[in-house]
């Protein structure tokens, strides 16, 4: 499995991708997916979108989008891993990526947020330096109408770069 930038995939894959992507998971995205218009903003310079490859197929995503105004020195991190592929440390490979697209970024910070029920996801981000910063009680409401928590998690960009390279995965990331 390879990161590689959004721009650099075959297009027809990363449809695919999306295609089999649940629409629970879609949420993750925030963005209308669909629209040709975002996946060309995915491209352009201002944020980082990146996507795991294994072969010919696109098995996850990755985007760190810097906020506005007051916080612009934090990054949102949106990871989305193929329902087939789960528990093979894509995920994982992919939030790393978005600490070293982070700090290229020049951001600061950086935050995700997580169904407070989503337990492997919360788990795999505590793994890697972040803590939760938030939580907002009935803030998400899924397809079915029915409400959740919803978790903010946070960390700093130069911890996790500092402890990626003492442990020698920042460059295995890259």
């Amino acid at each position: 499995m390879d990161v590689q930038p959004i721009a650099s995939v075959d297009p027809a894959a990363l449809d695919a991708f999306l295609q089999r992507v649940s629409e629970r998971d879609r949420t993750f995205f925030k963005e209308d997916v669909d629209d040709p218009e975002v996946r060309a903003a995915w491209v352009r310079a201002g944020a980082s979108h990146s996507v795991a490859v294994d072969g010919s197929d696109v098995v996850g995503y990755v985007g760190v989008v810097p906020l506005q105004g007051w916080s612009s020195h934090v990054g949102e991190v949106r990871v989305v891993v193929d329902e087939n592929h789960r528990g093979r440390g894509i995920g994982r490979t992919l939030a790393r990526h978005a600490v070293l697209a982070a700090l290229e970024l020049g951001l600061t910070k950086m935050v995700v947020e997580v169904t407070a029920d989503s337990e492997p996801t919360i788990a795999m981000f505590r793994s890697l330096g972040f803590d939760p910063e938030a939580l907002l009680k009935d803030h998400v409401r899924d397809q079915s109408g029915e409400v959740h928590d919803l978790m903010v998690l946070a960390h700093s960009v130069e911890e996790s770069v500092s402890a990626m390279t003492t442990v020698g995965i920042a460059d295995s990331v890259e």
